[in-house]
């Protein structure tokens, strides 16, 4: 993977509380908690993106669901839903996001 080198300044109050984070949760160093922390937020706005984009869905349907299709439903979904970030990554793209 080609990486480019980025330049961030940061206050030395938040430099010393990231420091801390990297102690505590056994980063490697800044660098890593950093791409870290910045995959997350990369990850969480896809989420939002994805959920807004089926947000006008909510609703539009007419039947009425009975408790034990919901749950069938919900049990479906979490089987589906994505365990890594890689699989969660493919299906960010698969939708475009």
């Amino acid at each position: 993977m080609v990486t480019q080198m980025i330049t961030l300044k940061l206050e030395n109050r938040f430099l010393k509380s990231i420091d801390e984070l990297v102690q505590r949760r056994g980063y490697q160093n800044r660098t890593e908690f950093i791409r870290s922390a910045l995959r997350e937020k990369v990850d969480d706005e896809r989420y939002k993106e994805a959920a807004a984009s089926i947000r006008p869905l909510l609703g539009a349907s007419k039947k009425k669901t009975t408790e034990e299709e919901y749950e069938r439903a919900r049990e479906e979904a979490y089987r589906s839903f994505p365990k890594t970030k890689e699989e969660s990554d493919k299906l960010f793209r698969s939708v475009g996001l």
